[in-house]
């Protein structure tokens, strides 16, 4: 860990610590978030689907990452691999040789999940207030932020998101769609040697 990064992290730390003396809401952690500017983690992904009245476990792991302000990526590496990358309004996504974008607004159903981790990684609260209703719950060493879209008719697909984290960092995205299908994603972040 460089000696600049090791700063910021026990200035964060610090903020955290001090923070979680007072009553948390989602005013304390917004601040915490928006000073990552950049991270890695590995993922795990549970997904329940269910197909004419039998539900299935789906599972896959990979890789994540985020650069401030606007770029995500998810790259899957099991069972097979895939990548999801989204920078500012274009979302690419490919699979094996194939490979597509497409503007991000066209997409709403998708919109909606990459404005839900990528407005919680920056802390905006804009960007959640106009996609979401919110609600916070916990301490900044362990919260919820429970997302229910605004737009009624993203709503008829994705009934929630609800990321949950540990002051700066999150550790698990629940999706829960209108149809009774979720998945849960478990975050670890990577750390710098």
């Amino acid at each position: 860990m460089t000696p600049l990064r090791r700063i910021v992290w026990m200035l964060l730390a610090l903020a955290s610590t001090a923070a979680a003396a007072a009553p948390a809401d989602l005013g304390s952690l917004l601040p915490l978030l928006a000073a990552v500017k950049s991270g890695e983690a590995t993922f795990t992904e549970q997904r329940q689907v269910t197909l004419q009245d039998m539900t299935r476990t789906l599972e896959s792991s990979g890789r994540l990452s985020f650069a401030a302000p606007d770029t995500f990526v998810r790259e899957t590496l099991k069972p097979r691999r895939e990548r999801l990358a989204v920078a500012g309004n274009t979302l690419t996504m490919n699979q094996g040789s194939r490979s597509r974008s497409v503007p991000l607004d066209t997409v709403p159903e998708a919109q909606v999940l990459v404005e839900a981790v990528r407005g919680t990684l920056t802390g905006n609260r804009e960007l959640l207030d106009r996609h979401f209703t919110l609600q916070f719950s916990g301490s900044l060493d362990q919260w919820t932020l429970d997302m229910v879209p605004r737009e009624p008719l993203l709503r008829e697909q994705v009934a929630r998101v609800t990321v949950s984290g540990v002051r700066a960092a999150l550790t698990e995205v629940q999706v829960q769609l209108a149809g009774g299908d979720r998945s849960t994603m478990k975050i670890v972040e990577s750390r710098a040697p």
